[in-house]
């Protein structure tokens, strides 16, 4: 199943976008049986989230199934295509987005040829995160300032969405802790992570985590370690590589962060980014405002957002 979050009315909705069309899960749920409504967690003081949907798991699973195999009777939940305006799956992820830094061997050997060093291949998972306020969805402008920033990239990267948290979680136990899988663009402002000498400031600046355009169930996904994984700028190819390429994979992501730290459902994983980033090219090549940045992962879809430059008068 293909989970988004559309702006409806001023409304975050969690919707189902399925060959019959685009339900609004609010809606569906609004219309069952009240005896059918149980297992949706916060749902129940308030409008149902996709938050509620990943943390009730085999629930929004079945509600989706009834949707799919019934759908003229949720007819009053379709939604009409050009009422369609996706924001981020997530937009408010429950706490910062984690991410991994340095796990495709091809990535490590540009950074290292670009910067004439040798850093070898890492022996453990390197995490860091990006701020939730950074999230935005397909379509959503990336906020280039010049006065912040003169050297803004791009990375694109497969991103796990966790549905049954958990702590110590073990490699073999792993996937049945994924709900599904998403895009993350991991928008990082280089001379910020060069100045401060760490990864968190320059992948935290405000709009620097697209994300979307949906999340695909984990069951749609055979083999999420085997997907083609691609990002353009202005249609000219930058990236290209498989899944298969990362150096630790999801078990192993997931059983080392979970160490001795709790791992809680609607949790967003990013796992790191293959070789083209711009600042590895000869000469470098950097976003700039009108730049159109499309990633795209097998299975999963295109995320397609465009560069905004802020105007001196904008800027606040």
């Amino acid at each position: 199943m293909k989970l988004a979050t559309l702006a409806r009315d001023g409304r975050a909705v969690p919707a189902l976008f399925d060959a019959a069309g685009v339900f609004d899960l609010q809606v569906v749920l609004a219309v069952l049986p009240t005896g059918q409504r149980h297992g949706f967690g916060g749902a129940a003081a308030g409008p149902l989230s996709m938050l509620d949907l990943v943390a009730a798991g085999e629930r929004a699973h079945a509600l989706c199934r009834q949707v799919a195999q019934q759908p003229h009777a949720f007819a009053v939940a379709r939604i009409a295509p050009a009422q369609v305006r996706l924001l981020a799956p997530l937009p408010r992820t429950p706490r910062n987005v984690f991410c991994l830094g340095r796990n495709y061997a091809d990535h490590i050997q540009e950074d290292n040829l670009s910067r004439d060093k040798a850093t070898p291949l890492p022996e453990h998972p390197q995490f860091f995160t990006k701020p939730a306020s950074a999230i935005v969805g397909d379509g959503a402008a990336i906020r280039y300032d010049e006065r912040v920033t003169r050297r803004l990239d791009y990375e694109v990267e497969l991103a796990v969405v966790i549905g049954t948290g958990g702590r110590d979680i073990a490699a073999a136990d792993a996937m049945r802790h994924v709900f599904g899988y998403t895009i993350v663009n991991d928008i990082t402002a280089r001379d910020l992570q060069r100045r401060h000498d760490q990864w968190f400031k320059g992948k935290a600046l405000d709009t620097s985590c697209p994300m979307g355009p949906w999340i695909v169930s984990a069951d749609e996904i055979a083999d999420p370690h085997a997907l083609a994984i691609a990002l353009d700028v202005n249609g000219e190819p930058r990236q290209h590589a498989s899944t298969g390429d990362m150096i630790f994979k999801i078990p192993q992501i997931i059983e080392s962060l979970s160490a001795g730290l709790t791992l809680e459902p609607g949790d967003v994983i990013a796992t790191g980014t293959p070789s083209g980033v711009g600042y590895a090219m000869n000469p470098r090549r950097f976003l700039t405002g009108g730049d159109v940045i499309e990633c795209r992962i097998d299975g999963i879809g295109r995320l397609v957002n465009t560069v905004e430059a802020v105007q001196p008068d904008a800027i606040k």
